[in-house]
């Protein structure tokens, strides 16, 4: 894991290799072996057949007149090393005098595995690069400058896409100071120092010499310098112009702003050389700079929750494990392993952080999985957009990071399994004031829910600063529907459920008979309750069986260490659309129902408590005087709310806000609960504070 976004590794070539043995054979050839040390775990080559493994020489010491050819390859993973036995041939008079001058330890070249599944095949990949740049400005794919990209001729061969670059006039020849110079060149291959710009002082281009081979001499040849930050180019010897053999320094690095311009040829060729052709080699996905909108794939892939369940059954295991992973193809997310992960543990029941340490918030920072993800981001080594799947929602800890610049331009979307490590299906305060956050600055949030079993989307309906988790393919009708709830006892099951269920009915065939912006026939319904059981239970089950979005906001304020089930807080099954409260502050949960209608059915203390929240909703203007509907015998209405009303009244307490008694409607059926709701949807019901005061508190129908 410690090289997944290694900004100096890609996974198709290998460090540097080095000479360990040296044999030689005559004053042409020697054979040898090379060492290829660290390299890291996810180097394709471990995992391909060797027949798609090709070493690939220094390119300073091609243009010396040096060919290598591998003979044979041995890799160990679990070492994470690679020897090479290789034949060294010197292929015209310079190239034979470095041979002798190269040591044990000089490094000459590295590994490239050619995966034929990451083999460029569409010319659309690259040619869409031409219009692109990263984030400092630079192109992505320019041939010599910006206005000589358009001569890049590509073509479609055999199933791979092919680049003919065309070779400018004259050849490159060296001085005779080359071979005063070969000493120190070799002592500079034990080193890291950048030799072809050293060399180049030595070359001079000869203009009007052909551009062809002859049999004891090299053919250096300049295009177009070719600049690649997307792929791997490899030359094609097999579509080489008949005669001519490109040197085993054939790989076109995409980490260099400038490559591509000098190549090292060989053989017996008669014809002048033209062109030279190129295939490419896609980088990992998370390097290809390739927009979440070009992933027809990957877009597909995650609108299906079977393909996501898949996925995320592939995070290492046991679940106290914060795993995550970043996805920016749909391959990738189809062909997930346990080793792709990234896993940290951190304990279940953690200690609360000392917020006043920064020493210990930067290491929690850290340990968390996302982190190296995130820096990744920042650090441009991640440079295509796509996804985060995560076993658990991101710790509020991590929001900077998250919230940066560059993250907010590549992550669009976060998909994740539980709501909290500590308190699993429930969002603290601050976990929901991150998703509130990750909302308004475009990141959508995703939770593959186990309670509900579906793929819910974090929604926002307008004008509301607080949203619920809606299935995916309910999101629409949540934005428009017009929200009615059930507040209620959850002692009491099934005794409205007649009553509330031709309610319930009656209002879906009210929309259309009435024409008004919250109730018409275009106008879709959701239901929202506290999600528990009793009055709430059998809300959600009757909206359900309805066909009414049926949604709930469902609290815990147990305490985590206390093995005490509240009744209240037991959550029913037939929740669609969810959010969840892990709290110690009531009234944070009952702000963000955003109900439309409520309806109470009798209740006890809970009930009273979102009664007054109610009412005084409507006092201080945050919600309009719609009517709320007070279902059960009159009686009960009566003793809970007349003498409190009155008492508010005679010692002048409610003063001026004595008209909200005419928002409440003491009901006994269906039919009469209908009957408000049709007046006040044809503008006809007398509610507000243009109206009358009800001397009990509420009206009697």
């Amino acid at each position: 894991m410690k090289t997944l976004f290694d900004p100096y590794a890609f996974d198709l070539i290998s460090p540097d290799g080095t000479l360990i043995q040296i044999t030689p054979q005559d004053n042409e050839k020697m054979r040898a072996l090379i060492r290829i040390e660290d390299i890291p775990t996810k180097f394709v080559g471990f995992y391909i057949e060797e027949n798609h493994l090709c070493f690939n020489l220094k390119s300073t010491l091609a243009q010396l007149g040096v060919e290598c050819i591998a003979k044979a390859f041995s890799l160990n993973e679990k070492r994470r090393i690679a020897e090479i036995e290789v034949e060294f041939q010197g292929l015209d008079p310079v190239g034979c005098a470095i041979l002798p001058l190269l040591k044990p330890g000089a490094k000459v070249g590295k590994l490239f595995a050619a995966d034929p599944t990451r083999r460029v095949r569409h010319p659309k990949y690259l040619s869409r690069m031409f219009e692109r740049k990263d984030r400092w400005g630079r192109p992505l794919l320019s041939l010599g400058s910006t206005k000589h990209s358009q001569n890049l001729v590509l073509k479609q061969i055999d199933g791979r896409v092919i680049a003919y670059l065309a070779i400018q006039k004259g050849r490159i020849i060296y001085e005779n100071t080359i071979f005063g110079f070969l000493p120190t060149l070799a002592k500079a291959l034990h080193g890291d120092y950048r030799l072809r710009d050293t060399l180049a002082l030595h070359q001079k281009v000869a203009p009007h010499m052909p551009c062809n081979v002859k049999k004891g001499e090299v053919l250096l040849i300049k295009t177009l310098p070719l600049h690649i930050r997307t792929v791997f180019g490899k030359v094609v010897g097999d579509l080489l112009e008949e005669g001519y053999t490109h040197t085993s320094a054939n790989i076109l690095q995409p980490d260099t702003m400038a490559s591509g311009d000098i190549y090292e040829l060989y053989g017996d060729g008669k014809d002048n050389l033209k062109e030279i052709p190129l295939e490419f080699y896609t980088l990992e996905p998370h390097r290809e700079y390739v927009f979440f909108k070009d992933r027809d794939q990957l877009q597909h892939a995650i609108e299906n929750q079977d393909t996501l369940s898949k996925a995320f059954e592939t995070a290492p295991k046991p679940l106290n494990l914060k795993t995550a992973i970043y996805i920016s193809k749909g391959q990738q997310l189809l062909s997930l392993q346990e080793k792709h992960w990234i896993a940290k543990e951190i304990p279940k029941k953690q200690k609360k952080l000392n917020e006043d340490k920064a020493d210990e918030i930067q290491r929690y920072i850290k340990n968390q999985p996302i982190f190296s993800i995130l820096q990744a981001i920042d650090d441009d080594v991640i440079t295509s957009e796509g996804i985060l799947l995560m076993r658990y929602f991101p710790s509020p800890y991590t929001k900077h990071l998250l919230l940066s610049n560059q993250v907010l331009k590549h992550v669009k979307g976060i998909y994740f399994q539980y709501a909290s490590h500590t308190y699993d299906d429930f969002f603290t305060a601050e976990d929901r004031a991150l998703i509130a956050d990750l909302h308004r600055f475009g990141i959508p949030l995703f939770w593959l829910d186990s309670k509900t079993g579906k793929l819910l989307k974090y929604t926002q309906k307008e004008n509301r600063s607080s949203g619920l988790f809606v299935p995916i393919d309910r999101v629409d009708t949540f934005l428009k529907a017009t929200l009615f709830g059930i507040y209620g006892s959850n002692l009491l099951e099934n005794a409205f459920e007649p009553e509330l269920k031709k309610l319930l009915q009656g209002i879906l065939d009210l929309r259309n008979t009435v024409n008004h912006p919250l109730l018409n026939p275009k106008t879709p319904l959701a239901l929202v309750t506290g999600g528990g059981p009793g009055a709430m239970e059998t809300g959600n089950r009757i909206a359900k069986e309805l066909g009414i979005l049926s949604c709930a906001c469902v609290v815990d304020f147990r305490d985590p260490h206390a093995r005490v089930e509240i009744n209240e807080q037991r959550q029913n099954p037939y929740i669609e659309a969810k959010m969840t409260y892990r709290l110690d502050r009531l009234v944070e949960r009952q702000a963000e129902f955003n109900l439309d209608f409520p309806i109470f059915l009798t209740g006890g203390i809970g009930t009273d408590f979102e009664f007054a929240l109610e009412e005084v909703r409507r006092k201080v203007g945050i919600s309009p005087p719609f009517p709320v509907l007070l279902m059960g015998p009159k009686e009960f209405w009566k003793q809970k709310l007349t003498q409190r009303f009155k008492c508010n009244e005679e010692h002048g307490t409610i003063a001026g806000s004595e008209w909200l008694s005419n928002c409440f409607f003491s009901i006994q059926t269906a039919e009469q609960g209908l009957k408000i709701y049709k007046k006040f949807f044809e503008g006809t019901l007398p509610i507000g504070p243009r109206f009358p005061k009800e001397t009990d508190g509420f009206v009697h129908i």
